[in-house]
């Protein structure tokens, strides 16, 4: 069942809460979930994204892509991970958190793509899937928000997700190598602090 818009404002106070309780108080908020969505094993991904210059820019993106903890968890863990830990960026600061919009993608368990590989690309659909790949020890994740927001096309998207993954670019092409396929629920404030909106097939959200 889909995520309400309720539920998915939620995702994102959740997540914004966990940030802002770390930098001011040293620790998350205690997670206590009554029966439903954010007590069930989902898989998560939080981003956060400083505002401005009409282009958003990326500024830590962390999360569990399998259904291994409760939703409400994932959120909080994975927001902390995103705000101090993605080492591709410094740790964010108290100050600087007034100028990052949250966004937050509820997965979908990932299934195996089937099929042969040669026409692996029609089976893609951009906007709406999300890749893993992975082979032995390596592994690469893009959300399905990412081949819209930089224009790649089917065989780009998975050819990026390789190199992510620290693969060759064709190595999608190797049986050996394992492609999965998900989807998300993608929930983004507008602005920093802003109104919270679902974003659809890509669609930034604008304040």
């Amino acid at each position: 069942m889909p995520l309400s818009i309720q539920e998915g404002r939620t995702a994102v106070q959740l997540a914004r809460g966990a940030v802002e309780a770390h930098l001011t108080r040293g620790r998350p908020p205690a997670g206590d979930w009554p029966p439903g969505l954010f007590s069930e094993l989902r898989g998560v991904f939080v981003t956060l994204n400083v505002a401005g210059g009409g282009r958003d820019r990326l500024r830590g993106c962390i999360g569990f892509p399998f259904p291994v903890k409760r939703l409400g968890d994932a959120i909080q863990e994975a927001a902390l991970a995103a705000a101090t830990e993605d080492p591709r960026f410094p740790p964010v600061s108290l100050d600087e958190l007034d100028s990052v919009k949250i966004e937050v993608s509820v997965l979908t368990p990932p299934e195996d793509a089937e099929g042969p590989r040669q026409s692996l690309p029609s089976r893609v659909r951009i906007g709406e899937d999300g890749l893993i790949v992975s082979r032995g020890y390596l592994s690469g994740l893009l959300l399905p928000q990412v081949a819209p927001e930089f224009g790649m096309d089917q065989t780009e998207f998975l050819s990026q997700t390789c190199l992510k993954a620290g693969l060759p670019s064709d190595a999608w092409l190797n049986d050996s190598t394992n492609v999965q396929i998900f989807q998300a629920e993608v929930f983004a404030e507008t602005g920093p602090r802003g109104k919270v909106v679902r974003v659809k097939h890509g669609e930034l959200p604008r304040a």
